[in-house]
């Protein structure tokens, strides 16, 4: 079983003209304006799936400010995961900061979807009084809550954010009864599992995805995430449409990992937060 527990899909009239939602929507703007920058549909990742051999995906929206952006897309996931009830698992999302954001993720819930995610701060550190009632809303509902981090060191690429450890470590912190999986091996945090104290108290409840990571990190990254972190704290996450599972195949068949520890990595983790 394989699950790709990081990937994203929008409504046709998105991806048929993007240029019409640009207006209002800088972080959009900022990814998605270039039209090299790939969107598909959740027939185009279905059909990816079938062509990787992938199961189940995670499927997920993104941080419209706009009220109406985000309703509709909220909307057209859980049309998605309603068509393809088998295949794809549906993570709304919601701009934390917008007056209308928790009563908007409360609604997608509603409609069915499986947590909420990708959450993100692209132009600022993590605002955690507006995160506060989005992970409290997870947790009432025993929902993850998958949440965009990087590396606060290194390159600069669209979409990295200037967040800092400190604002994410006091996320994790604050909320103890919300599985948090980190976007992005969770910008490096799981190296302070080392530390002798506190710290591994704060990250019992988190787990971290692989999106992107081929760009990010040396394959040696997967192996110390599971010895630092924990054998099940590891999600397969392709970012799908920016990579397919070739790439990620290639970057774990090079990291040392075990049977057991690949299939946890590939679905068998995924699966324990999400059936």
């Amino acid at each position: 079983m394989i699950v790709d527990a990081h990937t994203h899909i929008f409504p046709p009239e998105v991806v048929a003209d993007r240029a019409r939602f640009l207006e209002g929507e800088p972080f959009f703007r900022a990814i998605y304006a270039d039209p090299k920058a790939r969107m598909v549909t959740a027939e185009g990742l279905v059909a990816a799936m079938d062509q990787d051999g992938v199961d189940i995906s995670w499927a997920m929206g993104f941080p419209w400010v706009r009220e109406e952006n985000s309703r509709r897309h909220n909307d057209y996931l859980a049309r998605a995961v309603a068509d393809h009830s088998a295949r794809l698992r549906g993570l709304a999302c919601v701009h934390p900061p917008a007056a209308w954001a928790l009563a908007e993720a409360a609604r997608a819930l509603e409609l069915g979807l499986h947590g909420l995610g990708e959450l993100a701060f692209y132009d600022s550190d993590l605002d955690l009084a507006s995160l506060a009632p989005l992970a409290a809303l997870c947790a009432e509902r025993n929902r993850p809550l998958l949440l965009h981090t990087n590396e606060p060191v290194g390159h600069q690429y669209p979409g990295k954010a200037p967040m800092t450890l400190k604002a994410l470590y006091h996320l994790l912190a604050a909320h103890p009864r919300t599985r948090f999986v980190l976007a992005h091996m969770g910008a490096g945090l799981f190296f302070f599992n080392l530390l002798k104290k506190e710290v591994a108290g704060v990250l019992a409840n988190t787990w971290l995805d692989t999106a992107a990571a081929p760009f990010l990190y040396r394959p040696r990254a997967y192996a110390l995430a599971l010895e630092l972190l924990g054998p099940d704290r590891l999600l397969y996450g392709s970012d799908y449409p920016l990579l397919g599972l070739a790439r990620y195949r290639q970057e774990l068949d090079q990291a040392g990992l075990s049977p057991q520890e690949l299939a946890g990595i590939m679905g068998g983790s995924a699966l324990a937060l999400i059936p």
